[in-house]
């Protein structure tokens, strides 16, 4: 029986788990100095660390997400949750890097499970009206994480060292176990009778379609945002800035409006990313378009993440959305990959210049990729599980 009332607390404890999941994977970034102190290790080697997470998050996303998907739910999200204490604990007092570079490989497989979860438990929290809004909810806390969370850490760090950072994230999620709880409804695994094979949930219609979204807007996104540094010489933290604050604006708004009208908020905002790259490659010099752009591509890039995964959920049902999940959270990170290592290779040939049109030309490839998957992906009107009056009814494997 969903709730009569939206279920904001509920909510709101995924969206710290989110938070704490990308605190925890980005956090040495911010502390290379300290930490190589610490471990008595290059900077480099710290580095690697952020790199074990995001590794092992990509490789352990649908393996791990198949082996669980019978569980219940609650209980899967409450060990996750209990292994980011311990390993984040594990890290604030290891001074030994093997077991520090360890406890991080394991993290990432904790952060690859709770993101294939959070979408899809969200959407069974509410009425599929509202699965927008609910997403776009729990997804705030990679904003909030990005925006506050991330520098509070380094800050921290500052005054009280490193390794308290990492204390304060362990007892963070040994908290969350409890909220999450106390507000957060169970439920129930997807019964061996009735489970889609992993197969089956990738060839439902509309989910590579989302997939194809998915790799070519990170894909071009990550290409230019990894080096804005040499695209935008001596105005890189005011940039940064204006796009981290427009991504809030951009969430907000997709929360708003992403359950009535997905397709053409999609659209929209796919077409905005591709005007500001057309900006910034043809008048990046001018400050004002620069921060003009800037604002533009993040208030449109903030809303894209609750789109595409209110999309797969349509596409996929909620009782499959966990292992479709699991295969965007794969996707996502080889488009990370593969638009860091693409940007790198333009700048290295033709110069930074040239990379807002790569991003731009990236960006086409997914406007089109949305219009061709009108009647499975990106339906004009959403499909619902439930009968709304005029609306498709939608079940997994329909």
């Amino acid at each position: 029986m969903l709730p009569d009332t939206f279920p904001w607390w509920g909510l709101l404890a995924l969206a710290t788990a989110a938070f704490t999941d990308v605190v925890t994977d980005l956090l040495p970034a911010g502390l290379l100095p300290q930490m190589s102190a610490g471990l008595h290790v290059p900077e480099a080697r710290v580095g690697l660390l952020v790199s074990a997470f995001a590794i092992a998050s990509a490789l352990a996303a649908i393996p791990v997400t198949a082996v669980l998907r019978g569980l219940p739910r609650r209980r899967v999200l409450i060990w996750v949750l209990a292994g980011f204490a311990l390993l984040n604990a594990v890290t604030a007092v290891s001074g030994w890097y093997p077991l520090t570079f360890a406890a991080r490989l394991l993290a990432g497989v904790m952060g690859g499970t709770l993101w294939s979860m959070l979408a899809g438990y969200a959407a069974r929290m509410v009425p599929a009206r509202q699965r927008g809004r609910a997403i776009a909810v729990v997804l705030a806390g990679i904003t909030v994480a990005l925006s506050a969370g991330v520098p509070a850490g380094t800050a921290l760090a500052g005054a009280l060292g490193w390794r308290s950072s990492f204390g304060l994230l362990a007892g963070l999620a040994l908290l969350l176990t409890a909220w999450i709880r106390w507000q957060v409804p169970a439920f129930a695994g997807e019964p061996a009778d009735r489970r889609v094979p992993l197969r089956g949930v990738a060839r439902q219609p509309g989910i590579r379609a989302v997939l194809a979204v998915t790799v070519l807007l990170l894909t071009g996104h990550q290409a230019m945002y990894t080096y804005v540094a040499p695209f935008a010489p001596g105005r890189t933290s005011v940039v940064l800035l204006v796009f981290g604050g427009a991504t809030v604006a951009g969430i907000w708004i997709t929360g708003v409006v992403a359950d009535r009208y997905l397709r053409p908020v999609l659209l929209a905002a796919l077409g905005l990313i591709a005007v500001a790259m057309l900006v910034l490659g043809l008048a990046a010099r001018a400050p004002a378009a620069l921060l003009a752009a800037a604002a533009l591509w993040g208030a449109a890039f903030g809303g894209a993440p609750t789109l595409l995964q209110t999309a797969l959920v349509d596409a996929s049902g909620p009782a499959s959305a966990d292992v479709a999940t699991a295969l965007q959270t794969t996707v996502y990170n080889i488009g990370i990959a593969a638009g860091s290592l693409a940007g790198g290779l333009v700048l290295g040939g033709t110069g930074a210049a040239a990379l807002p049109w790569v991003t731009l030309a990236f960006t086409v490839a997914a406007l089109g990729t949305v219009g061709a998957a009108r009647r499975t992906a990106f339906p004009p009107e959403r499909r619902e599980e439930r009968g709304i009056p005029g609306r498709v009814a939608l079940l997994p494997g329909a």
